[in-house]
């Protein structure tokens, strides 16, 4: 079933509320999508209203809630809203997060835009997934920085009972990059499973070189990260900067927690090791305490892999790499398995 209007639903998220004081005009437009197991909620993107309206993470796809057997393992990781904040910043209890980062779930960012380098101020570039944006002065690029949209493209939305699919479809003859980007978020029939399909089709007449990562924004059931959290990779871990003693430490393919982390602590660190085949990009994270955990698996080799974690969230970042050749295509996905597992005291 298609349906052609998108539903708008209240935002409505614990520990945001007023606090967020009109950042949004209106409420954000989203949907819902579920199969036998899985209930998940989406926020559609829409540059007047839309829940993200940043230029460093793709637009599509931004998961808000994602429910099984009692479990919900996404959602916001800050508490209050400041558009200015570069990326975030803690003041007393709160986390407040900045535009360019108020993100959640699996969110993508394509880290190297198209043409930045090579435009002049004033002229374009491309950020996939956010759309041709102005640079402004000759700064080199950041992610955190918040840049003029010069054009969106055109977006499409398709739904059904247990996906939604994103078209973008975008062209800027001035910097010759065009592209037609889909994404469709799917729960899988009769399992506990979600995949993310992407597709890039080069519609310009440049070849566009970037990358991808995956932020994974997991809050599971809002549990702080520590030592009921154990990471697992399919390879022997390595780090040329290794986390912080006392904090985490690294055990053959495992990544474990020596502590909650609390007020302003954090565990961050490049992941290294991995092959050059795709089966390296499968991670498992489980919280024993909780009894769930979930594994996530992509079809392309890894490029690198980083892990990013504070008091009120825990990602594990995979990156890829893309090029596609004018006319060509490329296309990626991940699967999401969530589980439960026997509780431990």
């Amino acid at each position: 079933m298609i349906r052609k209007t998108m539903r708008h639903t209240a935002l409505a998220f614990v520990g945001i509320g007023l606090a967020l004081g009109g950042a949004w005009a209106a409420d954000p437009p989203k949907t819902e999508i579920k199969n036998q197991h899985i209930k998940a909620k989406l926020y559609l993107p829409d540059a007047q209203n839309g829940f993200y309206r940043g230029t460093r993470f793709d637009w599509s796809g931004v998961i808000s809630s994602l429910e099984y057997q009692g479990h919900d393992f996404y959602g916001p990781w800050f508490t209050q809203y400041d558009p200015p904040v570069r990326d975030f910043i803690y003041k007393d209890a709160d986390i407040i997060v900045g535009a360019a980062s108020a993100m959640m779930g699996p969110a993508d960012e394509f880290q190297r835009p198209l043409g930045y380098d090579t435009a002049k101020a004033g002229q374009t570039f491309v950020k996939i997934g956010v759309g041709v944006l102005r640079k402004p002065d000759t700064a080199d690029y950041s992610a955190y920085r918040k840049y003029e949209i010069a054009d969106p493209g055109k977006r499409t939305v398709r739904q059904g009972a247990d996906f939604v699919e994103f078209i973008q479809d975008l062209n800027d003859a001035a910097t010759g990059y065009g592209y037609t980007y889909r994404k469709t978020v799917r729960l899988t029939n009769g399992k506990a499973e979600m995949t993310i399909e992407h597709s890039l089709k080069n519609t310009g007449r440049l070849a566009i070189h970037s990358n991808v990562y995956d932020h994974n924004f997991l809050v599971l059931d809002k549990a702080a990260p520590g030592p009921d959290f154990v990471i697992s990779l399919p390879f022997q871990i390595k780090s040329s900067r290794p986390p912080s003693a006392g904090m985490a430490e690294i055990r053959g393919n495992q990544i474990v927690y020596l502590k909650t982390l609390e007020n302003q602590e954090r565990v961050f660190f490049p992941i290294e090791g991995f092959g050059g085949d795709s089966k390296d990009y499968d991670i498992r994270i489980e919280n024993g305490k909780l009894g769930a955990g979930l594994r996530i698996t992509g079809d392309r080799p890894l490029a690198s892999e980083t892990l990013w974690s504070i008091r009120s969230v825990l990602s594990l970042e995979p990156f890829i790499e893309i090029t596609v050749e004018p006319a060509r295509d490329f296309s990626w996905k991940y699967t999401y398995t969530y589980y439960t597992l026997a509780k431990r005291n």
